[in-house]
């Protein structure tokens, strides 16, 4: 598949005065003075809110989210095509349980994102999991969890024409499921979409436990309460074959995002809500770490992208930070 844009980290900005030349420049180094200044900034408005305002927003998430999705549908959200150039695993060349991509599962020469020829073809020999589910004749699994409108589920329909892929994707929102499965691009032979909640471990999955190739995370466990995220984040390892990968991208510390909050959106350190009720959570790449070891899962990748994003047309600069993390759960379980 031609990579139809160059991956994050390969565009510098060397002379501060060509800066309004592209709408990107990637891996910005910050000043002292600009670290300084955003805590100095995160600190000012990290007076908590009362507990029982902390505990409505919790108790009103469904609401806050089905809100959002009625109003916006659609209309707010582009389609992910970067997804195939920082995460190759959702590409079909990266199928691991088939033996006619052998050696090829999205490595990156410099950073190795993806597993390596070996571990391809001990993935690819393991047998699958089988039974009366939807996809379970499927030879590779991914799994979305917060699909939103389907902005990558469907970029991924449209892309990986490997007959033995079959996509789940779940969002918290009953609205935003249901704009899914109205889209004219969703095919049931090849897609089943369904409501859960990410932060109630006790719900089940309509998958068994070690059946998915791969899972998805992209901006959502930032939206989770900061003490339910351990045991989210197990909950799905679990569903995941030896081999399987979550990926993540999602908001870093001191984020442009993060430094607009005013005064009383702050919920607790780094966890702030915003003006539609939806929660927003700025991470580091250690907790980030924390997390995904403490389901028992090795790091494959875990990169800051620190992005400076430009308006050419309002002579704007906007200081991006986001986190990309690949974590993958054993070949070879401990005992």
């Amino acid at each position: 598949m031609e990579l139809t844009r160059p991956q994050f980290g390969t565009r510098f900005l060397t002379d501060p005065r060509q800066v309004f030349q592209h709408n990107a420049w990637d891996n910005v180094e910050w000043t002292e003075e600009q670290e300084t200044a955003a805590k100095k900034k995160v600190s000012e408005n990290s007076q908590p809110l009362p507990t029982e305002k902390q505990e409505e927003y919790d108790s009103r998430a469904n609401e806050y989210w089905n809100d959002f999705y009625t109003i916006h549908e659609n209309r707010f959200f582009k389609d992910r095509h970067w997804l195939f150039t920082e995460f190759p695993e959702l590409a079909p060349r990266c199928s691991l349980n088939h033996e006619s991509h052998p050696g090829v599962c999205g490595t990156d020469d410099v950073q190795q994102n993806g597993l390596d020829e070996e571990q391809c073809s001990e993935a690819a020999s393991l047998p699958h999991t089988d039974g009366d589910f939807p996809g379970s004749s499927a030879t590779y699994r991914i799994l979305e969890v917060g699909c939103g409108v389907g902005n990558t589920v469907f970029p991924i329909l449209k892309t990986n024409n490997d007959p033995g892929l079959f996509v789940y994707c779940c969002d918290f929102s009953s609205t935003a499921v249901e704009l899914v499965k109205t889209n004219p691009e969703y095919d049931p032979g090849r897609c089943f979409a369904f409501v859960h909640d990410l932060s109630d471990v006790e719900a089940n999955y309509p998958i068994p436990s070690g059946s998915l190739d791969v899972i998805v995370l992209i901006f959502v466990l930032s939206a989770l309460h900061p003490n339910k995220m351990q045991a989210s984040i197990s909950r799905l390892a679990s569903l995941l074959k030896p081999g399987g990968v979550i990926l993540l991208r999602d908001y870093g510390r001191y984020d442009m995002a993060q430094l607009r909050f005013k005064k009383g959106r702050c919920l607790s350190e780094n966890f702030y809500v915003r003006g539609d009720g939806t929660r927003v959570y700025f991470f580091t790449q250690d907790e980030l770490h924390e997390l995904f070891v403490g389901a028992g899962l090795e790091k494959v990748q875990n990169l800051v992208d620190r992005r400076l994003q430009v308006n050419r047309g309002k002579q704007l600069t906007m200081y991006r930070v986001w986190i990309q993390c690949k974590y993958r759960r054993a070949l070879v379980q401990p005992s």
